[in-house]
């Protein structure tokens, strides 16, 4: 599979999930634009670092994600986009009652109407070429939910729905769109949690992971950003030509239960 002469932006892309998918991308030939709210020198030599690693062509654009305008200057910015994936997110956990008004706006701004802003603009760049893909970081929290995340519960569940909408105004016309769905992925962010949690628990690493951190993951182990960013290559790949308003499920067999 080769993505050579195509143009990624991943957003959400200077760490975790967003980075392994830059990484595959650019691993498949993609020249890929990485993206996120800072602008500080290691931003801009990171991208740099993945160039360099997979001879491609690698450019960092700064863009906050809870802003529409700036979803859409940075796709403008870009000055392609065959392959877009959206994949910026937050998180915040609190019962209903206790959710703060503000965190729920920038959970939906940021993990759901960011994908609406840069798919728009994006879009008409595709048709114009007759070839697009569209990637959609979704969760196993689109397709289900968990008590105090009713926020990003109900902004992943529009993620899904909005990905099934594009995949029907597209239809035919040689873009296709999907919704990839984690389960729990070992990122750094992730990482730094177990120290807290063995602590809490007063369990060892191994245990803690299986027991507490998996424990709706019926492998009890971790996906990784390389196969979440392998996954998204593969959709952007010939052979996933008519996959196109699902969702691809890497949770190891959470959503089964």
């Amino acid at each position: 599979m080769s993505l050579a002469g195509k143009t990624a932006v991943v957003t959400g892309s200077n760490s975790g999930i967003g980075l392994g998918v830059a990484h595959e991308l650019a691993r498949a030939g993609a020249d890929v634009v990485i993206n996120s709210f800072t602008d500080r020198p290691e931003d801009h030599a990171l991208a740099a670092e993945i160039a360099a690693e997979h001879g491609v062509n690698v450019r960092y654009i700064q863009a906050d994600m809870s802003d529409g305008a700036a979803c859409r200057a940075l796709i403008a910015a870009a000055g392609a986009c065959d392959i877009l994936v959206n994949n910026a997110g937050i998180q915040h956990v609190a019962a209903i009652e206790e959710f703060p008004i503000d965190k729920w706006n920038a959970i939906l701004a940021i993990n759901l109407s960011s994908a609406f802003h840069t798919t728009a603009a994006a879009l008409p760049l595709m048709r114009a070429k007759g070839w697009g893909r569209v990637v959609n970081v979704a969760s196993a929290h689109g397709l289900t939910a968990s008590p105090y995340k009713s926020a990003y519960v109900a902004a992943k569940h529009g993620v899904v729905g909005f990905s099934k909408v594009t995949a029907l105004e597209t239809a035919g016309q040689g873009i296709t769109c999907n919704a990839v769905c984690p389960g729990y992925v070992l990122t750094p962010l992730v990482e730094a949690q177990i120290p807290d949690q063995m602590k809490k628990h007063g369990m060892d690493r191994e245990t803690v992971i299986k027991e507490v951190m998996l424990e709706r993951q019926p492998s009890r182990q971790f996906a990784t950003t390389a196969q979440i960013g392998g996954t998204v290559a593969f959709l952007c790949s010939a052979a996933a030509d008519q996959i196109t308003g699902t969702t691809i499920s890497v949770d190891g067999g959470w959503t089964a239960l």
